[in-house]
């Protein structure tokens, strides 16, 4: 792609673009889209307009831009990371008729953990966590287990930090999270006690491959005085089938 007079390619300016929207900001004006990637106007508008002709954007009647189907329609099209919600789909919804909390899967996404899937009861607890939203992995039982069953090579980066403060009890002492890691694979599940809110306990488990990595996370959030037990063994049946789906012939 031809670079802008900035110095910066079609490409760069498209991904700024579509990076601007997040869980919670799904609308915005083409001037707020430009002003938080950090392009002119002249240039956001240009390229927000492409987009929109493209299918990528959509523009309501108001003109506003949000997210377009087609991008998601590409974005599904032999997804790795689809696959993986398909299959663990059903043992999800096992494990949250039983437990009656919330229950996620994610995935590892550039360092972080990805959110594939949520599944809630009308009364379950408080829960930050949104489909398509990202956690850092210290900072998450999701986290924990792909990052204690993942490469030499991600944890090292990972406790070279640094590591933000989600709430009071997140770990960011890189000693002790190297100690919680070795506690996970000993274990094989993980327990992550006020780690991003103070009145939750995340609890998760890894789907693991042939190899023993982790290729996807199984968590349930719980209140933080409940009892764990019974939520880590519903998790291993529901990644024990998950893997059983996944090894299955495509």
């Amino acid at each position: 792609m031809a670079n802008s007079p900035s110095g910066d390619s079609v490409t760069d300016r498209i991904v700024r673009i579509l990076e601007t929207f997040t869980p919670t900001r799904t609308v915005q004006t083409a001037s707020d889209i430009g002003r938080r990637a950090g392009l002119p106007p002249s240039t956001a508008h240009r390229v927000v307009g492409d987009l929109v002709d493209a299918g990528l954007l959509d523009r309501d009647p108001e003109g506003r831009v949000r997210v377009g189907l087609r991008l998601w329609e590409l974005a599904t099209r032999s997804s790795h990371a689809l696959r993986v919600r398909q299959a663990a789909l059903p043992a999800m919804e096992r494990v949250q008729a039983r437990v009656r909390e919330h229950t996620q899967l994610a995935i590892l996404e550039q360092d972080e953990a990805l959110f594939l899937e949520r599944l809630s009861h009308p009364q379950a607890g408080a829960n930050i966590t949104r489909i398509a939203g990202r956690l850092p992995l210290h900072a998450a039982s999701s986290g924990l287990v792909l990052l204690a069953f993942g490469g030499p090579e991600l944890q090292e980066r990972i406790l070279a930090g640094p590591l933000r403060r989600v709430s009071p009890s997140t770990p960011t002492d890189p000693g002790a999270l190297r100690r919680t890691l070795a506690e996970v694979r000993r274990l094989g599940h993980a327990i992550a006690p006020g780690y991003i809110e103070e009145v939750s306990t995340g609890v998760a488990v890894p789907v693991r491959d042939r190899a023993g990595r982790a290729i996807a996370a199984l968590s349930v959030v719980l209140p933080r005085e409940a009892p764990t037990a019974p939520a880590v063994e519903e998790l291993r049946r529901a990644a024990r089938d998950v893997e059983t789906a996944l090894a299955a012939p495509a």
